[in-house]
């Protein structure tokens, strides 16, 4: 598919028309919510299983192969687990926040959405700080890649990635499991049925866990800071009702999405909005556009988290819903918490935001301004 500058609003008008939509190079398009939710639900006529070559781990697979990796790798990713990691995460965005210039244009995307996610998620997993620069090195390397669609360019930032996880596996194993008391450590301990995971296999996890969290991550906190300068009085109500933080992040997260997209494959012929699809077609879920469907939201950019709850698919639906969404949202929240205790405003600055191009969400830069509070918060 096209690079698209604005791919939300060109997904709102073809969603009016056509809730299915035909793209040659990319396949089935599907904009609606209920087609959408149709598609997740139903794993059995829309295969997770999208290359044969090189699955992802666990969610480039279907039952029952999905549901044995399930098992185990959610017990990483608990709610329990989440808040365990609080206190750590907190301290990386409350020096993130501290460390912001006040009363001067800030671009906020490198100075703060990127060092969040590599900071937090290597901070989850263990890593040595030393593979924060490598982190950022990648992303910029497979988000030029993505935007490009070069599809060797794509197949080397993925090299470049493994690269970097096999190195600290690598130096793992040489050393004793003793010295690291952390998820990587557990996670080359364990098991899957009666075997170890091979190593391919925890490439495949430590990719799907880290390239999925710093994507959406970074994107997200893009979206929350250029959202809330927007909007001074959202600002301050939730200062004063931080309670309200959790639900105003999902539904911020409805309204401008930070993921686009997610593939599936048909396993057989099918039915869908209307339109004929065949076994072994593409299938494209975009959420950036479910997520807008006004036969759900009504006018999708109308902040309403209590009414847009339960129809907000942030985080997926059916077996394969996302696996750290409690991981995630606690990230978020912390983030927003500790942006708007350690700041009396952020405002927008004049410069325009420029925005990620599709297949990517999020922005690649944003400018604000931050006044008050901080140096140690006074």
């Amino acid at each position: 598919m096209r690079a698209l500058e604005d791919p939300v609003r060109d997904f709102d008008a073809v969603r009016a028309r056509c809730p299915v939509a035909h793209d040659a190079p990319t396949g089935w398009m599907v904009l609606a919510h209920r087609e959408s939710v149709r598609v997740l639900e139903d794993h059995t006529t829309f295969s997770s299983a999208v290359s044969a070559l090189h699955p992802a781990v666990p969610n480039g697979f279907d039952p029952p192969v999905h549901g044995a990796y399930r098992a185990v790798l959610d017990r990483y990713l608990t709610a329990e687990r989440a808040a365990a990691f609080e206190p750590e995460c907190r301290q990386v965005a409350a020096e993130l926040v501290d460390t912001l210039p006040r009363g001067v244009d800030v671009e906020a995307v490198e100075r703060f959405a990127l060092p969040f996610a590599v900071r937090a998620q290597r901070r989850w997993l263990g890593w040595p700080r030393t593979v924060e620069d490598s982190l950022r090195r990648w992303m910029g390397e497979n988000h030029r890649a993505t935007r490009s669609g070069d599809r060797l360019a794509i197949d080397a930032a993925a090299r470049s990635f493994d690269a970097t996880v096999l190195a600290i596996l690598d130096e793992r194993r040489r050393t004793p499991a003793a010295l690291h008391a952390d998820i990587t450590q557990e996670l080359l301990d364990d098991r899957i049925g009666d075997r170890r995971f091979t190593g391919t296999e925890l490439v495949s996890i430590l990719r799907n866990w880290t390239a999925g969290e710093l994507g959406t991550i970074s994107a997200s906190v893009g979206i929350l800071v250029r959202y809330l300068a927007a909007d001074p009085a959202l600002q301050d109500e939730l200062r004063r009702e931080p309670a309200r933080i959790p639900h105003a992040v999902d539904e911020i997260l409805r309204i401008h999405p930070p993921l686009m997209s997610n593939r599936r494959v048909a396993a057989c012929d099918a039915e869908l909005g209307g339109r004929t699809i065949a076994a072994g077609d593409k299938v494209t879920v975009l959420w950036a556009s479910a997520n807008r469907d006004e036969s759900v939201f009504g006018d999708p950019d109308r902040f309403d988290p209590d009414r847009n709850a339960e129809g907000n698919l942030l985080f997926g639906r059916g077996i394969h819903a996302c696996p750290g969404a409690d991981l995630a949202r606690m990230e978020l929240r912390v983030l927003v918490e500790e942006l708007l205790a350690g700041t009396r405003r952020v405002e927008l600055a004049e410069s325009a935001p420029d925005h990620a191009e599709y297949p990517a969400g999020g922005l690649r830069s944003l400018h604000v301004r931050v006044l008050g509070l901080a140096p140690e918060r006074r």
